[in-house]
């Protein structure tokens, strides 16, 4: 499987949903079946694409010319992963996740910028086409959100502190890893605990209107999905000693137990911890 180049896109991080493939028609049940069968018999990593290669993809499609702001024809990639002896998939589905982003382009960009990264020509080519295969497509949702520059704090509420997971980066060129993983039902029960505490102690906000379109997303997958969190590209942006102590879920977790008690003391405390180890991630968006 070839790949664009081997630089290191840094600044996305990815909320991904795994349905078993029981979940799946079974026209796709059967293709995504041969795919992982395919991916596990892999033995050179290069063979089995990754979230970078994904971006990288991306990348020279915005440098072509013209530029293609979403790809022509749908990524017939996923991830894999098993639970519990359970083959369960995460469809890349790029052309639909491309065609959702640009819609927060113009909240991202000043419009001159955005009209020369991609003409207002080929962006309302784009909508067109989405606007088309949305007819005949109306239930479609995507297994991936990403974030850019951040990772948001409604994500850690779905995971614990001892889902966790960080792998340094490893003598023989492993990428390093920094993710969370946990069950659909785990990941349910979680955010509808949280939402419950926040609209008990809080006035309506960002944070419970972003739980809420979370939830949302999340009803739409089967019960026995895998939810992971997965920092992406931030790994290759953030020094080691940072990400050895980065215990953003718990601080989440923190900050909820707090409220739910009454101390909005402790929750400030909670809350500042995480707001200032992010600031500084964003704030590295806009380093030269």
């Amino acid at each position: 499987m070839s790949v664009v180049s081997s630089v290191l896109v840094p600044y996305a991080s990815y909320l991904r949903v795994y349905e078993p493939l029981a979940a799946f028609p079974e026209g796709e049940r059967a293709h995504w079946a041969r795919y992982a069968a395919r991916g596990a018999r892999y033995a050179a990593r290069d063979r089995v694409p990754t979230a970078q290669d994904e971006l990288r993809r991306s990348l020279a499609d915005l440098v072509a010319t013209p530029p293609a702001g979403v790809p022509a024809h749908e990524s017939a990639d996923a991830f894999v992963a098993e639970v519990d002896g359970v083959v369960c998939v995460c469809p890349w589905r790029t052309r639909l996740r491309g065609w959702l982003a640009m819609d927060g382009l113009a909240e991202l960009f000043p419009g001159p910028v955005l009209d020369a990264v991609l003409p207002p020509v080929v962006r309302g080519q784009a909508l067109a086409d989405h606007e088309r295969w949305a007819e005949r497509n109306p239930d479609a949702r995507p297994w991936i959100r990403t974030a850019v520059w951040q990772v948001p704090v409604r994500w850690f509420v779905l995971f614990a502190d001892e889902e966790r997971e960080h792998v340094v980066a490893g003598p023989d060129g492993e990428p390093p890893v920094f993710r969370y993983r946990t069950p659909m039902v785990e990941a349910r029960r979680r955010l509808a605990r949280s939402l419950r505490t926040l609209r008990e102690t809080m006035d309506e906000g960002p944070l419970t209107a972003g739980l809420v379109d979370v939830g949302r997303w999340l009803e739409e997958f089967h019960p026995r999905s895998l939810v992971e969190l997965d920092y992406g590209g931030l790994v290759h942006a953030l020094p080691e000693r940072e990400l050895s102590v980065d215990r953003s879920a718990a601080d989440v977790a923190e900050g909820i137990a707090a409220l739910r008690a009454g101390d909005a003391e402790r929750a400030a405390e909670a809350y500042a911890r995480l707001a200032e180890r992010w600031r500084a991630v964003r704030d590295r968006q806009f380093a030269n």
